[in-house]
């Protein structure tokens, strides 16, 4: 499987299933007792992804709720993503406050030596609904649950399989066909349940953001359309919070899986005038290209482990620098090339596949500010007008547990990092 653009991420994941935005998934046996919950717990918190949201994003002057919600609120200087600065690994790391390595969704496709035959990816349905896949982490909502809360999921990586045993107790498989404002109804549909059914823990996804600044680049005028349409969800969403008088026991955590850069055909580098790729076994291509070799291949891994291109500089999974915190699962790939920032790493076969040129892209170094996102606290628990220094994404985890009273997972996450951000 290879690297391939949102928008025909979004069309096949759409074909996965979809299902009425006003019937909740939930049934009668899957309802959870608030009673464990301590009061102050009762207070919903909504942790929103805008998907491919740079950091300077919100310096553009086109994203007026989330500017007021950064100044009335919490931001940070920045949130490095984990490595690799790609979707599934991200959106699993922000729920379970692990790195990709000891969660195991250490990419959007992957293969794993006690599964056999069995190839994850994100547009298989049997896959991503697969709890094996995801069972080596423990997301919040499984948690919230297991403490006595409920959890409800407007799209998000994970939320489709029984991850330990369960599911948030309201859920929507991904359906690109679903507007930014339909998602943001529907977390005001769950808000307005009654307390004794309201979700304390809510997630919203937006994926249009990283879509256009696939197909178009990071400075198109179509990524700025796609910025402006959320903010105005966004601001939906915060109108219908303070007409269900909840605007001052809500608490909005705003971030994003990574940043975005801009790329062009004239910097993407074919592995195939390097090497025989027809005894190699890909991963992904993109940012970074991860492969096995197949009987055979050996030699063809050797030659560019050697060195063979300027922009691009590969090793085994052993080599990957420690600060990558990447490379000791079982199912990371034993071979990577990882591409100068602009730079991509494919095949000729999977560019056939793919079908059209991308002008931006992610999954390089976490440590490039391109690939930085944002992070906006805001509510009632949150200091007002305050910036804190540069955050991790695994930090969201904790801040999210102590914002739900709840005790979190074992995590990689250091509440510390975020203390600054909260009124008490």
């Amino acid at each position: 499987m290879f690297r391939t653009p949102a928008l025909l991420l979004c069309a096949a994941l759409a074909l996965a299933g979809c299902t009425s935005l006003s019937a909740p998934l939930a049934t009668p046996a899957d309802a959870t007792p608030a009673a464990r919950m301590p009061a102050q717990a009762l207070a919903p918190v909504i942790l929103i992804s805008i998907d491919g949201f740079r950091n300077d994003y919100l310096d553009r002057g086109l994203t007026p709720n989330l500017t007021r919600m950064a100044a009335g609120g919490v931001r940070a200087e920045f949130m490095r993503p984990s490595y690799p600065s790609i979707t599934f690994p991200n959106h699993y790391t922000l729920v379970t406050g692990l790195r990709p390595d000891h969660h195991g969704v250490i990419a959007n496709f992957m293969t794993d030596p006690t599964l056999p035959g069995v190839r994850f990816s994100m547009f298989d349905p049997n896959t991503v609904r697969d709890e094996r896949w995801w069972d080596d982490g423990k997301p919040l909502w499984t948690s919230v649950r297991e403490q006595g809360g409920r959890a409800a999921a407007m799209f998000w990586v994970g939320s489709e399989a029984p991850v330990h045993g369960a599911r948030p107790e309201f859920w929507r498989p991904f359906d690109i066909k679903v507007s930014s404002q339909q998602r943001v109804q529907q977390v005001l549909e769950w808000l307005a349940l009654p307390p004794a059914q309201r979700p304390h823990f809510i997630t919203l996804y937006f994926d249009k953001v990283d879509t256009m600044g696939h197909l178009h680049g990071p400075d198109a005028a179509q990524l700025n359309t796609a910025l402006a349409e959320v903010d105005t969800a966004i601001g939906t969403l915060l109108d219908g919070i303070r007409a269900q008088q909840l605007q001052d026991s809500t608490n909005i955590v705003v971030v994003s899986d990574h940043g975005m850069t801009a790329t062009d055909p004239s910097r993407q580098i074919y592995l195939d005038d390097l090497v025989d790729v027809s005894k190699l076994d890909f991963g992904w291509t993109g940012a970074y290209a991860s492969f096995n070799a197949l009987p055979g291949g050996e030699a063809a891994a050797r030659q560019l482990l050697a060195g063979s291109h300027p922009h691009i500089q590969c090793m085994t999974r052993e080599q990957i620098p420690a600060r990558f915190e990447y490379g000791q699962h079982r199912r990371v790939p034993a071979y990577i090339c990882t591409a100068e920032l602009g730079w991509q790493v494919t095949t000729r076969q999977a560019e056939l596949r793919k079908g059209h040129e991308l002008r931006g892209e992610h999954g390089y170094d976490n440590r490039l500010p391109d690939m930085h996102s944002p992070f906006i606290g805001y509510g009632p628990a949150f200091a007002q007008g305050m910036s804190i220094a540069p955050i991790d994404n695994v930090d969201i985890y904790p801040l999210l547990a102590r914002l739900l009273h709840i005790t979190p997972a074992r995590n990689d996450g250091n509440p510390g990092h975020t203390d600054a951000a909260l009124k008490h």
